[in-house]
């Protein structure tokens, strides 16, 4: 969903235009990025940034990565706390914050995970959102972004997110940020319950049912 028609908190309160949890709460990491989890490619401290139910901030914990969790939904950032709190998990905390121009972390974060962020935000936020997690960035880290491709919905879904070029991301991270590499990668999510939807989802379907979107994996960093 766009920004501009997306009222996020009232999404994780299953009230918005879902009948149901947000599809993009699948009860873990996306499988993208928990693969890099398993091949060590994160290191601490770790900025989940729009980490939503934060299964990734919590899979990272487990693991003993410190984790620092942000959201704009207050509905989210709750849950999250209160299942780092269940598992007792003291690496791990959430915070409300605009993740457009949020301060307070300067050269605290060695690995940076968007998953699924980047797409959410309007296009106009996109550099504000940049700029505060490379302040929030120490030299050296590391930045992954899981985004939606270009003609990952149907042209004809009113109600979508802002689907990427590769060309785009790149031109966009790459303000702040050193390209490493953008990849084809995939966003799982559970199927869409969108109210008043029609659109079809002809999309691949993982080993648990949920649906295969196309998107871009894009590493980056933080020059030392």
């Amino acid at each position: 969903m766009t920004s501009e028609a997306m009222d996020w908190d009232s999404a994780y309160r299953g009230e918005g235009a879902f009948s149901g949890p947000p599809p993009w709460s699948i009860g873990e990491p996306q499988p993208e990025l928990a693969a890099l989890h398993r091949a060590g490619r994160f290191r601490s401290d770790v900025l989940d940034a729009g980490c939503g139910h934060a299964e990734l901030s919590l899979a990272l914990a487990e693991d003993g990565y410190t984790v620092v969790g942000l959201d704009i939904s207050p509905t989210a950032v709750a849950a999250a706390n209160q299942a780092a709190q269940l598992r007792g998990l003291a690496s791990a905390s959430f915070a409300q914050a605009d993740i457009t121009s949020f301060t307070g972390y300067d050269g605290r974060f060695r690995t940076i995970l968007d998953s699924t962020l980047f797409h959410s935000l309007p296009v106009e936020g996109r550099e504000g959102y940049l700029r505060s997690i490379h302040r929030a960035a120490a030299p050296g880290a590391v930045l992954f972004v899981l985004a939606f491709a270009k003609g990952a919905f149907p042209p004809h879904l009113e109600a979508k997110p802002h689907e990427v070029e590769e060309a785009e991301l790149r031109d966009a991270v790459s303000r702040h940020w050193t390209v490493d590499d953008i990849r084809p990668a995939f966003i799982h999510a559970n199927a869409l319950q969108m109210r008043d939807a029609t659109a079809e989802m002809p999309y691949e379907q993982d080993d648990k049912g949920r649906l295969k979107f196309p998107a871009f994996l894009l590493t980056a960093h933080k020059p030392e």
